[in-house]
C-alpha cells in the first residue's frame, strides 16, 4: 500500500470518523466521493435477519445495525455501505466476500497511516 496515494488517506479518514463516533459524517463523505445518495442509518433488527449484526435494506436505502455499539464498528459500517454502493450502481450481486474485502481495504489503509505516525 502506497502511503502517498490520496485514496489511502481518505480511507483512513473514513475509518477514523467511524471510530470517533461520527459515522453519519463518514457516510456523507463516502456517498459524496462515490456520487450516490446517502443511506439512512438506523438501530434495530430487520424481520427475518435477527441474527445479523447489520443489514442493508435496498427498498429503504437504509443500513440497520442490531446494536448501537455497531454504529462505531468500521468493518460493519463499511461492509453494509458496500451493499448500498453496489445497489445504487445497479451491480448488486450480494457477494459477502466482496463486501468484506471493501471494508478490510479501508481498515488496512487506516492501520497503514496510523503506523506511520
Amino acid at each position: 500500500m502506497v502511503l502517498s496515494d490520496p485514496d489511502v488517506h481518505m480511507k483512513a479518514r473514513i475509518v477514523h470518523l467511524i471510530l470517533s463516533k461520527e459515522t453519519e459524517k463518514a457516510l456523507e463523505q463516502l456517498s459524496l466521493a462515490n456520487r450516490i445518495d446517502l443511506p439512512k442509518l438506523k438501530v434495530g433488527a430487520v424481520k427475518g435477519k435477527k441474527r445479523a449484526l447489520a443489514v442493508y435494506v435496498e427498498k429503504e436505502k437504509t443500513i440497520y445495525v442490531a446494536k448501537g455499539d455497531s454504529l462505531w464498528d468500521p468493518f460493519i459500517i463499511l461492509h453494509e455501505f458496500y451493499h448500498h454502493l453496489r445497489c445504487r450502481s445497479g451491480k448488486h450481486r450480494g457477494v459477502e466476500k466482496l463486501a468484506d474485502a471493501y471494508a478490510i481495504g479501508y481498515i488496512n489503509a487506516y492501520n497503514a497511516v496510523a503506523s506511520t505516525g
